[in-house]
């Protein structure tokens, strides 16, 4: 008899139903006998005053998708799924003239009310949609919305989440995402809510490459804690296809040998052979200097780099010909922080680089014109691509974090030099320095994590043990960076400049020797060059063979 209504011709449809209260799931046929698609109840006389129950008509309301979301409930023998897990979740099908299964049409609710139905053509495996995604939650949300509970799965297509239901005896709540891999983010957050009401969420997307960046892209947005992602056995492709073959059994089992998915970016290493072979190259950009490049293979973005060196020896200069050949060698934005001098004397170290002269001193600079001195800036002080903090010293360390994040991001800086830790440390509340300097080094890696800037930071040693100090060429080690070990284990690299700035012999206290403490891109470290400093030009240039001072027991 239900299959003879469902065969009739309905003569009005979007009827409320009085017995599962839903507002339009009732279609009424032209006998007057009627049926209810949501709770699947029958009425002989539907608008008989002298029934059960009385009900006023109700015209149904004009809608885009209403001739979509016809057809009947019925078995979905091509998936293998119940008529009773298809009509649970609204899901009717459409028949050809040879009796076969031509189309799948799946409901999509903005509360209790169906606003879209996404039709699935059987022969051509291509999907329709009608009505609107807009409010909508997830497929089958409706069912176990104000529940929660204590698992729910979602999975990548409609079919699969009916066929988990299945597997899992009905047991707990599963859902699809409405718009394949590519949205599913977009799809969860909008009903996320929905999704963190519930104690465990298991993600059991497709097989597929797509899919299982689908579910870590998920994973990712949702409450720490709470997601595990199902790995489905090798040769099915999703929950359809086991439930098709009958293997409820392994289904069941990979459910619950689901893996926590954790944030910290714990992998199962075996499944990300294809990103270990194919991975993304860093690009190096080579040092001004050729014994520093043996020792580091270059620098690069994502890096934080630091140089130490003892008072007057030289890191200033240092990272004025860093500056300098950053803003020459590349396209990119730099932005510097000299916070033991004003924006004047920034400038003045970059520009006397280019000139090859102290422009810094007054009696240098007043032999130029100011045509000359305007043409020298412009040659490298570029519009729109060398930034300066403008102020001498720091009083407020979130005020300087502001203006670097400002930097990084507003300016599109992708190199920053910060010349120096123990500046920003004595504008710290923390009493502690060791424990401040863990604070601020600790703040400095994640912002270099989080945009990709390649970062320059400079570092001051603690005063050596002995009768000899730093000023007068003692070997640094990691073990002399002022305050904390934080500073060394949380730098990609450590650059330490050595000299005896005392020494007699003029060569000798006017070269600079570069070592290199840590490299954790090339595990090299040891002397890397010798840089000698020109009193004429203001230059660094490194100097090779018996130029050096190699032989100089310190």
């Amino acid at each position: 008899m239900l299959m003879n209504l469902e065969k009739s011709n309905w003569s009005e449809y979007k009827l409320p139903c009085p017995k599962c209260g839903g507002s339009d799931p009732v279609a009424m046929n032209e006998n007057g006998s009627a049926k209810c698609f949501s709770c699947g109840t029958f009425f002989k006389d539907y608008k008989n005053p002298n029934g059960v129950t009385q009900i006023t008509d109700h015209k149904p309301k004009e809608t885009t998708f209403l001739n979509s979301y016809t057809g009947v409930y019925a078995e979905l023998t091509d998936r293998g799924i119940s008529e009773k897990t298809a009509k649970k979740y609204g899901v009717r099908i459409v028949y050809d003239n040879d009796g076969k299964i031509a189309k799948h049409i799946y409901p999509f609710y903005n509360g209790n009310e169906i606003v879209g139905a996404k039709t699935r053509l059987v022969e051509d495996k291509d999907f329709r949609f009608k009505g609107t995604y807009e409010s909508t939650g997830l497929f089958g949300e409706q069912l176990f919305r104000n529940t929660g509970g204590k698992y729910l799965t979602i999975t990548e297509g409609e079919c699969d989440a009916m066929a988990v239901h299945e597997m899992m005896d009905s047991k707990w709540a599963c859902v699809s995402i409405k718009r394949g891999a590519q949205a599913a983010v977009k799809d969860i957050r909008d009903s996320i809510e929905f999704v963190e009401s519930f104690e465990t969420i298991v993600l059991c997307f497709d097989n597929d490459k797509q899919g299982r960046k689908a579910a870590r892209d998920v994973a990712n947005i949702i409450k720490p804690g709470k997601v595990k992602i199902l790995t489905l056995p090798t040769g099915y492709k999703d929950a359809n296809a086991m439930l098709q073959q009958n293997k409820y059994s392994e289904f069941t089992k990979s459910w619950w040998e689901a893996k926590k998915f954790t944030p910290s970016g714990i992998l199962e290493l075996s499944s990300e052979k294809d990103k270990w072979i194919h991975r993304e190259v860093k690009d190096s950009l080579a040092y001004p200097w050729e014994g520093l490049n043996k020792k580091l293979y270059g620098m690069r973005k994502s890096e934080l780099v630091t140089i130490s060196g003892g008072t007057g020896l030289g890191k200033s200069s240092f990272t004025r010909e860093l500056s300098h050949y950053l803003i020459k060698n590349t396209e990119d934005n730099v932005g510097i922080i000299a916070l033991e001098e004003n924006w004047l004397k920034t400038a003045d170290g970059i520009v006397s680089i280019e000139a090859n002269d102290r422009l810094y001193l007054s009696e240098k600079r007043e032999k130029y014109t100011d045509e000359e001195l305007s043409a020298l800036f412009d040659r490298v002080i570029q519009e729109g691509r060398v930034y300066i903090h403008s102020h001498l010293g720091v009083t407020n360390i979130d005020d300087i974090f502001s203006k670097l994040r400002y930097m990084i991001v507003g300016c599109q800086c992708e190199w920053v030099i910060i010349d120096h830790l123990h500046m920003l440390v004595n504008c710290l509340t923390e009493s502690d320095e060791r424990r401040g300097i863990d604070q601020l080094m600790n703040r400095l890696r994640s912002l270099v994590e989080e945009t990709g800037v390649g970062m320059f930071l400079v570092a001051h040693l603690r005063r050596a043990s002995g009768d000899r100090g730093h000023e007068q060429g003692v070997t640094v080690s990691l073990s002399h960076l002022k305050g904390s070990q934080g500073i060394s284990q949380l730098s990609d690299s450590v650059i330490a400049l050595e000299r005896n700035q005392q020494a007699e012999d003029p060569e000798e206290a006017n070269t600079t020797r570069i070592r290199v403490l840590k490299s954790r891109y090339t595990g090299d470290t040891g002397m890397a060059c010798h840089l000698k400093y020109n009193l004429d030009t203001g230059r660094m240039h490194e100097v090779t063979g018996e130029e050096t001072f190699d032989d100089i027991t310190f």
